[in-house]
């Protein structure tokens, strides 16, 4: 399998957690020759997609991770498998390589995740679809609503719609004095939507990042227990990841999001749910392989590739 991996700059990672590194380790482990791009390598011409290619070597070492070879043209056609990987935003310049690689897609190529699926799926928008599994959920404009939830449900969350790791989101509690000045911020006095959502207590036992697979969960959780003084369940903001099993309610929220994803092509995907409750379905590129590798003790990215490699095949075979 020829493989090709369309990321963010290799070389600002961070190795010791990066989830791209694993699925390139497996792919390395398995013989797959892998090539690199960034978005801005790509391009399109009389409607075939191309792109300045880097054969790329990567290594179980965290201060010389990876090694390129000569950048080459390729076109896209040529591969098996492409991974987007790019990190939130959502912006257009995204639109555009999803635009693009929908025509490698095309082509015969399968891409991870379906460039489609990926603009029909903004990460947080796309709980909208599951309010049975959601905690009360406001998004709007306006500065007003926002105020009117927030007196509705005494406490909330209040994030934008396109960032990640959590960035820019605010808890706004009881009489807080400063309410006005997030929503006037967060929605910049009116220009910009954002979601509102009832704060969940239970977040103090973990925001919970279950990881599936053409919409089957792995066995085990990972929950990101925040820090003393913290509520924000990240990684990133230095919540301590904690492995767990599904509850009965993490399955059924599974369940429920299975049509969804395999509908959408969104064969990998990573759900966050705190308490009993949907917040977020992360497709872009989803993270935390690498905690719930090492602490669960399995193989999340051979797991994947296990099925990719299947879903390939199968898709030969069918159109022969």
């Amino acid at each position: 399998m020829k493989v090709g991996i369309v990321m963010d700059p290799i070389q600002n990672i961070l190795p010791g957690h990066d989830s791209s590194l694993a699925l390139l380790w497996e792919a390395e482990a398995r013989g797959w020759p892998t090539f690199y791009f960034e978005a801005s390598d790509l391009s399109l011409r009389d409607g075939q997609a191309y792109g300045q290619a880097r054969p790329l070597k990567v290594f179980r070492d965290l201060k010389n991770w990876f090694a390129f070879e000569e950048p080459r043209p390729l076109a896209l056609a040529d591969l098996d498998l492409i991974f987007i990987r790019n990190d939130p935003p959502f912006d257009q310049n995204y639109l555009y390589l999803t635009l693009l690689l929908e025509v490698a897609e095309q082509a015969g190529v399968l891409v991870v995740n379906k460039p489609r699926g990926l603009r029909d799926c903004n990460e947080k928008l796309a709980i909208a679809h599951f309010p049975d599994c959601c905690p009360p959920t406001l998004v709007t404009h306006q500065i007003a609503q926002l105020k009117a939830f927030w007196q509705e449900q005494q406490d909330i969350v209040c994030k934008p719609l396109d960032v990640m790791g959590g960035q820019s989101v605010f808890r706004v509690q009881p009489e807080d004095v400063n309410a006005n000045v997030i929503f006037e911020t967060l929605t910049a006095r009116g220009a910009r939507a954002v979601m509102a959502q009832r704060y969940i207590p239970e977040i103090q036992a973990g925001d919970k990042r279950i990881m599936l697979i053409n919409g089957e969960p792995l066995p085990f959780v990972l929950a990101r227990v925040p820090q003393q003084g913290e509520w924000r369940g990240n990684v990133i903001a230095g919540a301590k990841p904690v492995v767990q099993p599904l509850t009965e309610r993490d399955t059924w929220i599974c369940r429920r999001l299975q049509p969804f994803l395999r509908e959408k092509g969104l064969y990998f995907a990573g759900i966050d749910i705190i308490g009993d409750y949907l917040t977020e379905i992360n497709v872009t590129s989803p993270s935390c392989i690498r905690e719930l590798d090492q602490l669960a003790k399995i193989n999340i990215s051979g797991l994947l590739f296990d099925f990719l490699e299947k879903e390939i095949k199968r898709r030969r075979t069918t159109s022969t």
